[in-house]
């Protein structure tokens, strides 16, 4: 049976990354994120909250293992001449001379031509290898993907919000960048047995994976566990595979639900996000 357990190459970078990722915010100790590595997981996103545990593992991981390991680190500077230093604040914590991946978080379209050169300048400078970016407007992201700079992309991608399988995927060009997928779970609403039809299972956090990474141009699906117990979970997604024809329905099923909930609508933190950010300056 074919699994997700062997790593694959995030699009053209030549990076090997794992097809599970885990982000930084959610509360896993530093025990749990070595556990992690040690199971399989070698994409680690230092993104939007910073816990010093999660910090505390990666540079242990370092330590023992520096090139098995792929690092993401996040900034929503919307001032290039920031970009530098809060990139060097965010490498201090975890004892690292680079980034694989720079993460230019949350752009709505292209990023203008002062962040794409304080970008290229940091790659010139060694500090990151890659450049990535996440965006929530599925129209951009044909043009963000033929800018030279940009080789992977972080894109939302869930049984509730299918639209990058019409809007994104087939316009990426060949050989297409990097794609991650986020927000797997939908921000926990399809994990709910509440906003699940009558007469449907309620997916598990495993199974809003296995629906991303059972597309063929997602190379990694990120995973936010809290705990150990939602670690295990997601680990199990590893040793599954690709979703057949009804699995993938029934979850679009749960997914068309879930988004038209209303409660669950107003859980988008996307929302508030985009009223704010045209007030960042510096922060990462």
């Amino acid at each position: 049976m074919t699994t997700f357990r062997d790593r694959v190459s995030l699009g053209s970078t030549g990076l090997q990354v794992s097809r599970l990722g885990l982000g930084s915010s959610f509360g896993l100790s530093t025990r749990e994120v070595e556990r992690a590595f040690d199971a399989g997981v070698n994409y680690f996103y230092w993104g939007s909250i910073r816990r010093p545990m999660f910090g505390r593992a990666l540079r242990h991981l370092a330590r023992r293992d520096r090139a098995g390991m792929v690092t993401v680190i996040q900034t929503y500077t919307r001032v290039a001449a920031l970009m530098r230093a809060s990139v060097e604040v965010a490498l201090r914590p975890l004892g690292l001379d680079y980034t694989d991946v720079l993460l230019l978080g949350w752009w709505n379209d292209l990023p203008p031509p002062a962040i794409m050169d304080a970008a290229r300048a940091l790659v010139d400078a060694g500090l990151a290898r890659h450049v990535m970016v996440s965006c929530h407007n599925r129209p951009s992201f044909e043009r963000l993907a033929r800018h030279p700079l940009i080789d992977s992309l972080m894109v939302r991608y869930n049984a509730g919000h299918p639209g990058a399988e019409k809007d994104v995927f087939p316009l990426l060009p060949r050989p297409r960048p990097g794609v991650v997928a986020y927000t797997a779970t939908r921000w926990g609403t399809l994990l709910d047995p509440k906003l699940t039809p009558p007469g449907e299972r309620t997916p598990r956090a495993s199974d809003c994976y296995r629906f991303a990474l059972s597309h063929p141009d997602v190379d990694l699906v990120l995973s936010g566990p809290a705990g150990g117990a939602q670690l295990d979970e997601a680990l199990t997604v590893l040793d599954q595979g690709p979703m057949s024809e009804d699995e993938r329905a029934w979850m679009l099923r749960v997914g068309l639900a879930a988004r038209n909930a209303p409660q669950s609508r107003a859980l988008n933190p996307g929302h508030l996000f985009d009223k704010v950010t045209g007030m960042l300056t510096g922060q990462t």
